[in-house]
């Protein structure tokens, strides 16, 4: 079993930014990737980014690609998600999700997740 927690949420002012943790308990964290995932009020679960087990790769949805980074600490079996520019529209409960040897966008794939944390972006 993986636990994962989610921290680092809050209001921000549209354009500004925010970084989300995951800290995971459990499991050698360094065997998972692990994903970002998002749902705002009324929508589908959204993709945001992955990052490999390595925490060497990383992929983006079109949507924040250029504005959100995803790292990983291994030695601290975390997992960050830097968000810069945030809009209106991204308002969401963000969730990280991991599964061993395994990154991508597909969220039925995730064994473990957190229980999300809320972001919200004011005008």
């Amino acid at each position: 079993q993986v636990q994962l927690v989610e921290s680092g949420g809050g209001l921000v002012q549209a354009g500004g930014s925010l970084r989300l943790s995951c800290t995971a308990s459990g499991r050698p964290f360094h065997l998972y990737g692990v994903a970002w995932f998002r749902r705002a009020p009324g929508k589908d679960r959204e993709f945001v980014g992955a990052i490999d087990w390595s925490g060497g790769s990383a992929n983006y949805s079109d949507s924040v690609k250029g504005r959100f980074t995803i790292s990983k600490a291994n030695a601290h079996n975390a997992a960050f998600l830097q968000m810069n520019s945030l809009k209106l529209e991204e308002t969401a409960v963000y969730y990280c999700a991991a599964e061993r040897k395994y990154w991508s966008n597909s969220w039925y794939r995730y064994k473990y997740w957190g229980q999300g944390t809320q972001v919200t972006v004011s005008s």
